[in-house]
């Protein structure tokens, strides 16, 4: 993040080839999958492993398909980003990594933890007022149901429906006291607005923030509007913000699963080294983007 070293070379890389079904569901035009999770074999543990560099690894996610995002591997920071060449790595907040005992991806072996990132959130805020959520639900059972998890595999967050419905009732009446009125919505969201009734800010609509609350109230993940809302345009004529939450009905196997789009233009560490997960909230604020990686200062 702060020095260019020369072209590295991995020796023996592991990787495999695998049947297409394996993509189904992923964005438009992928054609692999690059393994970030606690594995040995994903590709920041093999970085780590042949180059004795820190087992750390930050996202940080564009905000637009056609604009490049980041991953940087084995550093801990600097993270320096355009225009101001503002290092990111000053602005995270940690919250500890949690172990799922029970593993429940593709592969999994008897016995060993998820490979998947958990971690501690204790309740959610809408306009900084918790909701009403069962506590139990997230929590990580013996059986490795509960709790929450980050995926950039699945593109919205999904909540547990009674979750999702305390979350959508709160939205909604906090969007009241901005004049906001619902309309029609367009699946999978159950929340919409006329994109005419919403201002746009430099984070995005001017809607209610969503706080993941981590460990402590002074500790937590705000969703501004850039990442809480979804802008569709319908044919026929029709332009809405959607709520960008969605359903995932009664007793998920894990209850909230944290998605790729909350995680746009948020700079986030996953520090295995002292296993905690570091995130920044909106890089929007700091006037840059996840597109603005320096690279021009890593030279």
């Amino acid at each position: 993040g702060s020095t260019q070293g020369p072209p590295i070379l991995l020796p023996g890389y592991i990787f495999s080839c695998s049947p297409s079904s394996l993509l189904e569901g992923l964005a438009n035009n992928v054609t692999g999958l690059a393994a970030f999770g606690r594995s040995n074999y994903s590709l920041p543990a093999q970085v780590s492993n042949t180059f004795s560099v820190p087992r750390c690894f930050a996202l940080c996610l564009p905000g637009s398909p056609s604009d490049p995002g980041v991953a940087l591997i084995g550093s801990v920071g600097p993270y320096y980003f355009s225009p101001q060449k503002t290092d990111l790595s000053k602005l995270l907040v940690y919250t500890p990594l949690v172990l799922n005992p029970v593993g429940s991806t593709v592969v999994t072996y008897a016995g060993e933890p998820s490979d998947e990132y958990y971690i501690n959130m204790i309740s959610i805020n809408v306009n900084g007022k918790p909701i009403q959520i069962n506590s139990s639900l997230l929590a990580v059972d013996e059986n490795g149901s509960g709790g929450t998890k980050i995926s950039t595999a699945v593109p919205y967050t999904v909540l547990e429906s009674s979750i999702y419905n305390a979350l959508t009732k709160a939205f909604v009446n906090e969007s009241s006291a901005l004049n906001l009125t619902v309309t029609d919505t367009v699946k999978p969201f159950g929340v919409c607005y006329s994109a005419a009734d919403i201002t746009v800010t430099r984070v995005g609509p001017g809607v209610p923030t969503v706080d993941f609350v981590m460990q402590s109230d002074n500790v937590f993940w705000r969703v501004f509007g850039s990442n809480s809302m979804v802008r569709i345009t319908r044919d026929g004529g029709g332009d809405v913000w959607c709520l960008g939450f969605v359903d995932g009905g009664v007793n998920p196997r894990t209850s909230v699963v944290i998605g790729g789009h909350q995680m746009v233009d948020n700079l986030l560490q996953f520090d295995l080294d002292n296993s905690r997960l570091g995130f920044t909230s909106s890089v929007l604020l700091k006037g840059t983007t996840c597109s603005n990686f320096n690279f021009a200062s890593t030279r």
